[in-house]
């Protein structure tokens, strides 16, 4: 819930100096301000979504509304919505099951708190996030999305994982999916979600299990996340 219009007017010249044969860039804007971009080399995506087509549900977007306003992604699951909306992995799993059938690809956020870290149930703790997945979809529908690992503990803390500690989330999370399928292990997408910025993006992108970012606090800052998407690039 940032951002205004002079901020998506900022993001105009974003992709300046940014390769966009080289590097992938899908900007989520809160979803009164997705009509706004026009003419822009990025793709949009959504904040959220329902599991539901339409009917009385005051407040909630469908797929379909976001496909009409040139929506290609939507994140899912993020644990803000996790945490401020009570949603399930396994509601998790149903609205990246609408979008995937929707033709939206979803972007699946798991992740775990400070005190799940430090009990030492980080493997299963994420491990049942996944299960809620691999519980609704099969292995060709989550082809179509990716998974993004976002430890809760380093969102807008200014605090991140160290390139080794997010390598060995990663790897354990593309491990745990070739017990699902090995194909779609070995070809997701798992974005690094926690406190990345243009000090820290080449590192953490240099990891073998880490194919990209979901980039929060530093994408309000036009001219930071440019640097990011360029040391994604």
């Amino acid at each position: 819930m940032n951002g205004s219009r002079s901020l998506v007017n900022e993001f105009s010249t974003l992709m300046d100096g940014v390769d966009s044969t080289a590097v992938q860039v899908i900007v989520c804007p809160p979803a009164c301000y997705l009509g706004e971009f026009s003419g822009v080399d990025f793709a949009l995506g959504g904040q959220t979504l329902s599991e539901l087509d339409n009917g009385a549900h005051t407040g909630d977007i469908s797929a379909q509304m976001l496909l009409e306003v040139g929506c290609q992604y939507v994140i899912v699951g993020h644990s803000e919505r996790r945490d401020d909306h009570g949603e399930s992995s396994e509601l998790v799993a149903q609205k990246a099951a609408k979008a995937i059938a929707s033709g939206l690809i979803p972007i699946i956020c798991i992740g775990e708190s400070l005190a799940t870290r430090e009990s030492g149930e980080l493997e299963s703790f994420l491990a049942a996030q996944m299960d809620a997945l691999t519980a609704l979809m099969t292995a060709e529908q989550l082809q179509q999305a990716v998974i993004a690992y976002e430890p809760i503990w380093a969102i807008g803390t200014g605090v991140t994982a160290t390139p080794e500690q997010a390598q060995e989330v990663h790897a354990f999370i593309r491990s745990h999916l070739a017990n699902f399928d090995k194909p779609l292990a070995s070809m997701m997408q798992i974005l690094y979600g926690g406190s990345v910025k243009a000090s820290n993006a080449k590192e953490l992108f240099a990891q073998p299990d880490i194919d990209g970012g979901l980039i929060g606090g530093a994408s309000l800052k036009v001219e930071e996340f440019r640097q990011v998407c360029q040391a994604a690039g």
